[in-house]
């Protein structure tokens, strides 16, 4: 599929897929007019690589997420004490970043439930859009 079909599936701009590619993050085939090929898996990846960069992973270390996930369907990954080290660091962020929205939606809701419109707390948590 050509980079508009991706990022019509994805809802990723062609843009940004582009830059994924730059940053390793997509590879995608050449045709013998240069137009850019992907397959696929290359929905999936695309998917992950975005939802790994909106979670706050550089994309270097988003490629080194993806990558770890791709080997580990045919090998366990390796991974040198000094990735391990950067990774862990980042996990400790990432969980710090969970308690802070975690405690930011929990506040949110007991306001909400103190007002009128409390009934919105629980629709919100079924997914329910508010009425407009």
């Amino acid at each position: 599929m050509k980079i508009g079909e991706l990022s019509e599936r994805t809802g990723i701009p062609a843009r940004m897929l582009r830059y994924y590619e730059g940053q390793g993050l997509l590879s995608s085939e050449r045709s013998a007019n240069g137009y850019r090929s992907y397959d696929e898996a290359d929905v999936e990846r695309a998917e992950r690589a975005r939802g790994l960069v909106q979670s706050g992973l550089t994309t270097r270390l988003a490629k080194v997420v993806l990558d770890a996930e791709s080997a580990s369907r045919t090998a366990a990954p390796v991974c040198t004490r000094e990735l391990a080290e950067l990774l862990a660091s980042e996990l400790t962020t990432l969980n710090e970043r969970l308690a802070c929205l975690t405690r930011s939606r929990d506040a949110v809701a007991r306001f909400l439930e103190l007002t009128e419109n409390g009934d919105l707390v629980h629709a919100a948590d079924r997914g329910i859009p508010s009425p407009s």
